[in-house]
């Protein structure tokens, strides 16, 4: 498992830098849309656990900052940990609300819009860590503790929406469907869950390309954007109406999600928000507001 949000080279941080007399640090953009600088701006926590497994022998690699030896089981507690429930689920259950709503960096979002923080936090905290599973090197309570008290206010990474919502197609399934099917095996059914469905339906929202105000934007790239797109072409922001069976395909896809979220309980809750958020500007912020709160 390895863990340091490095997000691309910040403008900010390339002008600090020109400003201490260092000179040419501004971010260039290749032809293929990378971002890349004499600079790399990431945080301090990091994470990097091995499977101690060595037949030649080894140096002392747990001297390292942030690294942890361990055997092949808990090396994989570890991964699930973070990209089933800890980290990974709130990045991409708020990460597409975010740009929907306007907000460029996400610890900005987090540090200024009070139901953003509560939707982070039930994601993580209420919904996450009753199902994780402890990987014992590492403590999902104080992972899930340093991510909110330290590292997600941290404003200076860079961090944005959009990046988040890279590729969140192909994330769904370990991000949210392994923690629905958790709920699932101890529960009987998902139905307790809230906001990992709001984040669903968030991501749902933001492939319309149609901001809370009604202005269009570019999504983030994603390979399904464009059949996802004509699933829901027939949807109108401002008209609830539009939306029929549209979402069903998608939200029965266990491709994508691992499981049918409509045999696990949580298809039409989805829905429901999903058409909530479609009802016209200020709709998904109103939406997210009703459901935190």
């Amino acid at each position: 498992m390895i863990d340091k949000i490095t997000p691309r080279p910040s403008e900010q941080i390339a002008d600090d830098l020109e400003a201490l007399g260092v000179e040419k640090m501004q971010p260039v953009i290749t032809g293929k849309k990378t971002y890349i600088a004499p600079f790399v701006n990431a945080e301090k926590p990091q994470y990097l656990v091995i499977e101690d497994s060595f037949p030649n022998g080894r140096p002392a690699l747990e001297k390292g900052f942030g690294v942890y030896m361990a055997d092949r089981n808990t090396v994989n507690l570890s991964e699930r940990m973070k990209v089933t429930v800890c980290l990974n689920p709130v990045h991409s259950a708020t990460g597409p609300l975010g740009v929907v709503l306007g907000y460029d960096l996400f610890a900005h979002m987090l540090n200024t819009n009070e139901d953003m923080m509560k939707m982070a936090r039930m994601v993580a905290y209420d919904e996450g860590l009753p199902v994780v599973a402890d990987p014992g090197i590492l403590s999902p309570q104080a992972f899930v503790d340093e991510l909110f008290n330290d590292r997600f206010p941290n404003e200076y990474l860079g961090d944005t929406n959009l990046r988040l919502a890279v590729d969140v197609s192909q994330m769904v399934g370990i991000r949210f469907g392994e923690t629905v099917k958790a709920y699932v095996a101890k529960y009987g059914d998902a139905s307790k869950l809230t906001a990992i469905p709001l984040g669903i339906a968030g991501w749902l929202r933001y492939m319309l390309a149609v901001d809370d105000e009604g202005n269009k934007f570019e999504l983030a790239p994603d390979p399904m954007n464009e059949e996802i797109g004509e699933q829901l072409g027939d949807i109108v922001v401002g008209k609830p109406e539009t939306l029929k069976d549209q979402l069903k395909p998608i939200l029965s896809n266990e491709r994508l999600f691992f499981t049918d979220l409509y045999k696990d309980g949580v298809g039409e809750k989805i829905e429901e928000m999903f058409r909530e958020m479609i009802a016209g500007p200020g709709a998904v912020k109103a939406t997210i507001h009703k459901y935190v709160h």
